[in-house]
């Protein structure tokens, strides 16, 4: 009887485990990370280009805010730092509608993936890296990094 047990309990965790990796499928990998802005009262609000490598700008002074777009759903906990050094960030869903534009979610909406607002906390220059891998397959890890001046 005990070995009967042993048997039908790792069929039912063969099947929970089954049923988790169907229910993370439904959800899109991670396709893309990047910062998509700078913010600091030196220089205001700075869009960043794909590809381009530091700010435009000197942002330096307190107060600097970075935002990174991630397409795709991550884990909760991203790796974010300023010169290797952890910064604190906030979440926000992102959703897309027929236009294509990236906006907040409302009730009903898709949500595509996040938007992180991280805050320097009185750091004032140096390089930002970020890194997030997928909460499902293939548990890719992307990553973005831009110098800030």
């Amino acid at each position: 009887m005990g070995k009967r047990w042993i048997k039908a309990f790792g069929v039912m965790a063969g099947l929970m485990a089954g049923s988790t990796a169907a229910l993370a499928a439904s959800a899109p990998p991670l396709t893309q990370v990047k910062v998509i802005k700078v913010q600091s009262p030196a220089c205001g609000l700075e869009d960043i280009g794909d590809g381009q490598t530091q700010t435009q700008c000197n942002h330096a002074g307190p107060s600097i805010k970075v935002y990174v777009l991630e397409v795709g759903y991550g884990q909760n906990q991203p790796h974010a730092t300023l010169d290797g050094f952890e910064v604190n960030g906030t979440r926000a869903p992102v959703c897309a509608f027929d236009n294509g534009n990236l906006t907040e979610c409302k009730p009903g909406s898709n949500t595509v993936g996040s938007l992180y607002t991280f805050d320097l906390a009185g750091k004032q220059e140096g390089t930002f890296t970020f890194s997030n891998t997928s909460i499902n397959a293939p548990r890719n890890t992307m990553s973005t990094q831009l110098y800030i001046k």
